[in-house]
């Protein structure tokens, strides 16, 4: 593995980390308007950076 891509991975786990937790700052309601489930933010969060 190079250091190339040890860094987008890391970075991509980062992007990652970021979706879930601004999404988890999101009330139900607000989750819903968007079409996501509680449930569901790790999914749409690891779509979201191609994992």
């Amino acid at each position: 593995m190079t250091i190339k891509s040890i860094s987008e991975r890391l970075n991509a786990w980062r992007r990652y980390r970021a979706s879930v937790r601004e999404l988890s700052q999101l009330s139900d309601r607000e989750l819903a308007d968007l079409g996501i489930n509680r449930g569901d933010i790790e999914i749409v969060a690891r779509r979201s950076v191609g994992f």
